[in-house]
């Protein structure tokens, strides 16, 4: 009988984030991995113990992109700016891993490095306390969010029209709303949300 070959923690997480973009996350399991690294289940388990641990790796591949070091140019809320559209960028192009970033943020090594990173500005800008924490909570938040939006995009994208639809009478500033958000594209939804935010969230 050939001997299993050998498998990396590297491999493995590639193989898991695959078919979580590929099927979605109600797909991941064992043996959906295994069966993408073309071994058995069992074999599997000589690398990783559970699922848990398997989303801890694919939240880690997926953050392994962020550079956690905040720029070293610009105003607090620029370098804060900078940090988010780094996370925004990693996850958005992982959409159906974005659940698992919120049940790992614990433990992800990746995560708490970037968070490191977002406290290192906030403490340098005078944020201390209560305030830090509800700016960091708020700051994931928003990028959570808005890459959820952004996933829906298709769905959003009817839910708008029929909006749009409605009649003026019941709902004027709806239906001219809707008609407008046709024209705002994600990037600039992130942006002004983003900026609004951290106008908010400086030393009190």
């Amino acid at each position: 009988m050939p001997r299993p070959r050998s498998l990396t923690q590297s491999q493995i997480a590639a193989a898991a984030l695959a078919v979580v973009d590929d099927d979605g996350l109600a797909a991941l399991s064992m043996r959906a991995v295994a069966k993408r690294l073309g071994t058995s289940t069992m074999a599997l388990y000589r690398y990783v113990q559970d699922r848990h641990e398997l989303e801890g790796l694919i939240v880690e591949l997926v953050f392994a992109g962020v550079d956690p070091v905040p720029p070293a140019a610009g105003t607090w809320q620029e370098r804060v700016a900078e940090m988010a559209r780094r996370v925004r960028a990693a996850i958005g192009a992982h959409p159906e891993a974005v659940p698992l970033t919120m049940i790992h943020r614990h433990s992800s090594p990746g995560l708490l490095r970037w968070s490191e990173g977002v406290l290192e500005i906030l403490a340098g800008a005078g944020v201390t306390g209560a305030a830090r924490v509800v700016a960091l909570r708020t700051l994931t938040a928003q990028i959570i969010g808005a890459v959820q939006l952004e996933r829906l995009g298709p769905l959003a994208g009817r839910g708008t029209d029929a909006i749009a639809a409605l009649s003026p009478q019941e709902f004027p500033l709806m239906a001219e709303t809707a008609r407008e958000a046709r024209s705002v594209g994600d990037d600039r939804v992130f942006e002004r949300g983003l900026a609004a935010l951290l106008r908010g969230l400086g030393p009190s």
